[in-house]
């Protein structure tokens, strides 16, 4: 697999999903993100140490990683050699959750077929173990947001991020557009996965809750994921925004 085809499955997945997003015009068809931010576990084959490997392959090269123990999260910053999206890749630590939880994500992922283990493209194949039933679902909601939405959604591409300055225009100008289409941002620098820093400014818009058919039948309405726009609220020495997205006391060095 090349870097163009795994970005473009990456895409076309996110935009299945989440059908109101691809549907957007407000910026040309061909705009690049400035990064796309993926939700993974550390877990057989879905954990970031087997994940990197393979992202190397694609030609990104890991750059900082980042610790949010107050999240459970590892985030680790990929570069693409072009001038493409960066990927951010956000690990959730299954030792944050207590023994019950746990074992209930533990016990979904040990339903895997060992086909969906294998391969490239581990980030862009959906969810590969069986959907929870609700309850299950509620129960690691409950113990992390992010526990849930994986038991749901699998490892994948929770948002993309849009830098305004390279759309064209400002954040003001399109968070405005985007409310008379209804999506409504939230600046809250913790909506979105992981925290942003502050040199960014940030908006986080949920995208339309989608109807999921649950192991029993039943079928109910959650968030799953949506779109972000960041703006450099500083002059910085870094030529790209996604440089600045991440807080800068979250980095650390590990061996």
């Amino acid at each position: 697999m090349q870097r163009e085809e795994f970005v473009q499955q990456l895409w076309l997945d996110y935009v299945h999903q989440h059908p109101d997003v691809g549907a957007l015009r407000l910026w040309p068809i061909d705009a690049q993100a400035e990064y796309l931010a993926l939700l993974t576990l550390n877990h057989g084959p879905w954990c970031m140490d087997a994940l990197l490997p393979s992202l190397a392959r694609l030609g990104y090269r890991p750059g900082h990683r980042h610790a949010m123990a107050d999240r459970g999260l590892l985030v680790t910053l990929l570069s693409p050699p072009d001038d493409g999206p960066w990927l951010v890749l956000a690990e959730l630590q299954l030792g944050t959750l207590s023994r019950d939880p746990r074992q209930r994500l533990e016990s979904l992922m040990a339903l895997a077929p060992e086909a969906d283990r294998r391969g490239q493209n581990l980030l862009c194949r959906g969810r590969p173990w069986p959907m929870p039933d609700w309850p299950t679902y509620q129960a690691l909601l409950t113990a992390h947001p992010l526990a849930g939405l994986l038991a749901v959604n699998g490892p994948r591409l929770h948002h993309a991020g849009f830098d305004c300055q390279r759309l064209g225009d400002s954040l003001e100008h399109f968070d405005s557009r985007l409310a008379e289409l209804g999506f409504h941002g939230s600046s809250d620098r913790h909506h979105g996965i992981f925290p942003v820093s502050g040199l960014l400014d940030y908006r986080f818009y949920p995208a339309c809750p989608q109807r999921l058919p649950f192991a029993n039948g039943d079928e109910h309405r959650i968030d799953i994921g949506g779109l972000a726009l960041v703006q450099k609220s500083v002059s910085a020495n870094q030529d790209r925004a996604v440089e600045l997205l991440l807080p800068h006391h979250t980095r650390c060095e590990i061996a």
